[in-house]
């Protein structure tokens, strides 16, 4: 029901007392008045308000489901050579199993973010993932190459729902300044899972007789969690509580007269699916911050998709000879590397909060990016390291430690974007961060198909040495994130809104006119 506030109205409003929903009395267009429900401060129905138990336990059930989401990627891949023969088809044609799925990451986000609008973020989840596991058991079954590309598709599109998502859960559970811890435990799920996928189903790659017990696993172990985050969940969306507590109100009360922040209304799906599609491109083309932030997160995930074709030649039966748990286990390196992230994040984040603290509580996205700049030095030596020890004679321990470096700095740099875009963008960020997802998927979806023959035809050594040249191509960005970030958000129509240190000549110089949120 549409309404315009006007600066009468908003002076005039009255707040209930504590516990009840406040009363904002507003002008319609016709010239009534309308009551506008909000939360108010302490109310137990906002999420931000729920114990933390229950915060967490939403949080912990979403992670589990992110883990898989880059299970049933990766997961294949030990199988892939099983695949290959089965099907009669070479090495590069198995490796679409990997791509078409990782594609789908890219693609689903902008068609389930949007929906969450309309039907809420817990019957998303649920039913999206739902559909997945249809999925994932026509994979297990299918017959021709054609059907089983198709279906990996579609999987990957229907269970990127964590990625369309996950970001607005935390954001409607946490205060803005304390979305850092639980966004580390996010990002460590969508970083660990593609090495940690590969090493657990190469034993049943390995082990098991036909490439189909991967699908057959996949099934039990995501139904095994999509039950879990069934019982669990819990409707987050602030939005949607709004407007089921205003229709509530209206029924008790018999009268129509009672709405939601103008900010809260559900737009129509025209209006809705033209931004999820149109904005994320269009902020990929304008914003620097996102440009910087999709180079990063576009070459970090290609390279984590890359290793599990790179890291078959280096440790398998051409290189240290290692069978496929063998090479599956080479990949723990990677796993430990990126575990080790979170713990080190705890000092970002307590930086990170005593920057806030000393600016008197308004928003630093810079201070976010500190131990990134750490993590953009270690990133080429990892490579180069790893490299140049990838030879027979050099013990494979060696390349293997090298790999945990380069896993550490891989979580540190995606953790180091994801949060400096949501604190730049806040309610944009959704759209921004569905254009990193978007570079970054396509990235891991490509990145794949050319491991192979990169690999064999410059050689190990040189091949990742390319890699690394390219990555000192990055190493500038967290030092120009920390130095000229603020002056990238001024700049930024969308980011300026959320700036709340300008100086006054900021304030009145009209740089940027304010856009709007829808």
């Amino acid at each position: 029901m549409a309404s315009q506030e006007s600066a009468e109205a908003r002076a005039e409003g009255n707040t209930a007392a504590q516990g009840e929903a406040p009363r904002h009395i507003v002008k319609r267009a016709d010239g009534t008045d309308v009551e506008i429900v909000t939360f108010p401060p302490g109310d137990p129905e906002n999420p931000r308000n729920w114990p933390l138990w229950r915060k967490w336990s939403i949080v912990i059930a979403i992670v589990f489901i992110d883990l898989t989401v880059s299970f049933v990627a990766s997961g294949f891949s030990p199988a892939s050579a099983k695949f290959a023969k089965d099907f009669n088809v070479s090495s590069e044609v198995a490796t679409l199993g990997l791509s078409m799925t990782v594609l789908g990451f890219a693609l689903g986000p902008m068609t389930l973010a949007p929906l969450s609008e309309y039907y809420g973020r817990s019957p998303i989840y649920i039913t999206s993932y739902g559909i997945f596991l249809f999925f994932v058991l026509g994979t297990a079954l299918v017959k021709n190459l054609a059907g089983f590309l198709v279906l990996r598709f579609l999987s990957g599109w229907f269970c990127a729902v964590t990625i369309a998502n996950f970001g607005g859960t935390i954001a409607d559970l946490f205060e803005p300044h304390a979305t850092g811890i639980p966004m580390s435990v996010f990002l460590w799920a969508a970083t660990v899972g593609s090495p940690f996928g590969y090493f657990l189903f190469s034993f049943i790659a390995q082990y098991c007789d036909s490439w189909r017990d991967v699908f057959w696993a996949l099934l039990g172990i995501c139904g095994g969690f999509w039950l879990i985050m069934t019982a669990t969940l819990k409707e987050t969306r602030h939005s949607i509580l709004l407007l089921r507590r205003a229709a509530r109100e209206r029924k008790e009360r018999g009268t129509d007269a009672i709405d939601v922040p103008d900010s809260m209304k559900q737009r129509g799906p025209r209006e809705l699916f033209k931004n999820a599609l149109l904005r994320p491109f269009r902020f990929l083309f304008t914003e620097a911050i996102i440009i910087f932030g999709a180079l990063y997160n576009g070459y970090l995930y290609g390279l984590s998709f890359l290793f599990n074709g790179a890291f078959s030649l280096v440790f398998g039966t051409g290189g240290h000879g290692f069978g496929t748990v063998g090479v599956g286990l080479c990949f723990l390196g990677i796993v430990v590397g990126i575990s080790f992230g979170p713990f080190t994040n705890l000092w970002q984040e307590h930086y990170y909060q005593r920057r806030i603290a000393a600016m008197g509580g308004r928003n630093v996205p810079e201070a976010r990016v500190q131990l990134g700049k750490v993590a953009a030095v270690v990133f080429p030596i990892s490579l180069f390291w790893f490299s140049w020890t990838t030879y027979k004679s050099v013990h494979f321990i060696v390349p293997i430690i090298a790999s945990a470096f380069w896993g550490w700095s891989f979580y540190t740099l995606i953790l180091m974007t994801y949060t400096y875009t949501e604190d730049s963008y806040k309610v944009f960020s959704a759209s921004a961060l569905a254009g990193l997802g978007l570079i970054r998927n396509i990235a891991g979806a490509g990145f794949p198909l050319f491991a192979e023959q990169m690999f064999k035809h410059e050689g190990y050594q040189w091949a990742g040495s390319i890699l690394a040249f390219l990555a000192i191509l990055l190493v500038p960005i967290p030092f120009i994130l920390d130095s000229y970030g603020r002056a990238l958000r001024l700049r930024s129509p969308w980011a300026q809104q959320h700036m709340d240190d300008l100086t006054e000549e900021e304030t009145t110089s009209g740089l940027n006119k304010p856009v709007s949120s829808a």
